[in-house]
């Protein structure tokens, strides 16, 4: 046969014929050597718990129940995760009263395709089975994988070397070390046989789960109905069917070295529909432990969405901020600062039974909706929460007023000793609406000051802030001015 050279267009065909069983159909435990194999699927399992960390990381309890013969034996547990963390692994038996030792254990993941029987038959025969391309008849051919490199394998053929070679390969048998799929195996010691129940815990990367939060103001602004959704995302690699289902919200601490791998697709944005609580919430160390309240599926590569909470007419209030910086207040400054600058506006609202609410709520996105004038519900802003103790506040800075707009500028500077200054300001605040609105003019004065005179009363609301409550009714302009002694 001639050394052929790859042809654009040629397509190599990994279509595997396979002469021999897999290794785990006990042909080759008949060797009093080999300790017997015992292959546990999702077929032997009796019950499952997950618990997601919304850290990208899942704790998996699998109970199986499996039978074990006296003596050694190797129990190949199958259907695990693809990422799962190998020095987390543990098994243990929950029958009372069972003797059976663990004596090592693996965590088998050099997976079964055709690159890696490829790389597994280096140096060793296979056959080639091709349809000849000058008298269209199929032919077989013995061949000697020499290498297998960037996907193209290097035959050895009637004593010529090839590649490019299209057609099936054959492959007398599958090589030990290669498995179907992730195996958590373990060498177990049993004084008696029979039957057990076995259970399985790992730690596993690839599941994370976040809250979503849907807010839909009332007609007024100062109520609102609040909903909680929590969206899980698996991509561990494996399928949990009927599963006990637990979340934990807390910022768990992780070891950079067990990080797994990032950029989990990102959750579908809640709808802005009424959410059903599923979930009952308790305290776990220093977190937060949701348990759904019924047995569900987590299939591998999916987004899963459970209803968290559900609370109408929570009081909230709208809230307009126009802030300064503390560098406006170190140097003259030379014309205006800010100019039309739009004014943001904020939705305030306490986690308190008084407002209905009171249940401790993980970080997540709150999406907030309002009805227009055709009772149809329209997307008017968001902001991302962390965890949030109950009886605390949630802010949510939700964009920027389109109608109320503010000026800065200093008026005056001026050095009154080698670390002292006199600083005055006018801000010029004008509302559009057709109805009148408070701003809330935050200043962050810097070193030790102290405001000499003001048209509007200010409070001290910590060491290194004066806020003014500005009122402006429709379409009109409220100029503040003041003046300020700063000493560094």
């Amino acid at each position: 046969m001639g050394r052929r050279r790859g042809t654009t267009g040629v397509t190599l065909a990994t279509a595997i014929f396979l002469a021999a069983s897999m290794p785990w159909d006990g042909a080759r435990a008949a060797s009093v050597d080999v300790p017997r194999q015992v292959v546990s699927t999702e077929g032997d399992r009796t019950a499952a718990e997950i618990t997601v960390y919304n850290v990208g990381l899942g704790l998996v309890k699998d109970r199986r129940s499996v039978t074990l013969p006296a003596g050694e034996s190797t129990l190949l547990f199958m259907d695990v995760a693809s990422q799962g963390i190998p020095a987390s692994v543990s098994v243990r038996s929950v029958t009372e009263g069972d003797e059976v030792k663990v004596l090592e254990q693996n965590y088998e993941y050099d997976l079964l395709s055709a690159a890696k029987l490829l790389e597994k038959y280096v140096g060793r025969t296979v056959r080639i089975r091709y349809r000849s391309p000058f008298t269209d008849r199929e032919d077989e051919k013995e061949a000697k994988v020499l290498a297998y490199n960037d996907g193209q394998p290097v035959l050895s053929i009637d004593n010529e070397v090839t590649f490019g070679l299209p057609g099936n390969y054959i492959f007398p048998e599958v090589p030990r070390d290669l498995i179907a799929r992730p195996t958590l195996s373990w060498l177990l010691g049993a004084k008696a046989p029979g039957r057990r129940e076995l259970e399985a815990l790992y730690l596993t990367n690839g599941m994370t789960w976040r809250a979503d939060y849907v807010l839909v103001l009332g007609a007024d602004e100062d109520r609102a109905d609040l909903s909680g959704w929590v969206t899980l995302d698996n991509r561990s690699g494996a399928t949990f069917r009927n599963v006990r289902l637990k979340l934990v919200a807390g910022d768990v601490n992780r070891v950079r070295e067990d990080l797994g791998r990032r950029g989990y697709p990102a959750a579908k944005a809640a709808m802005a529909m009424e959410a059903a609580p599923q979930f009952k919430e308790s305290e776990l160390f220093e977190y937060h432990l949701y348990a759904l309240s019924r047995p569900t599926d987590v299939k591998n590569n999916q987004s899963k969405q459970v209803g968290l909470l559900a609370a109408e007419g929570v009081p909230v209030k709208k809230e307009y901020v126009f802030s300064g910086a503390e560098s406006y207040y170190r140097d003259r400054q030379t014309g205006e600062i800010d100019r039309n600058r739009k004014v943001p506006v904020f939705l305030l609202l306490r986690n308190d039974v008084a407002s209905r609410l009171g249940m401790p709520l993980p970080k997540g996105i709150v999406r907030v909706y309002k009805r227009d004038r055709e009772d149809a519900l329209q997307f008017v802003g968001e902001n991302a929460i962390d965890h949030t103790p109950k009886d605390e506040k949630v802010r949510l800075m939700l964009g920027a007023a389109f109608d109320v707009v503010g000026d800065r500028k200093q008026t005056d500077w001026k050095v009154v000793s080698a670390n002292m200054y006199e600083a005055a300001y006018e801000i010029s605040l004008r509302n559009h609406k057709v109805e009148g609105v408070t701003v809330r003019v935050v200043e962050p004065i810097p070193g030790e000051w102290r405001i000499l005179d003001a048209t509007h009363t200010h409070v001290k609301e910590d060491s290194g802030t004066a806020v003014f409550a500005v009122k402006v009714d429709p379409d009109q302009e409220v100029k503040l001015r003041y003046r300020v002694r700063i000493r560094f």
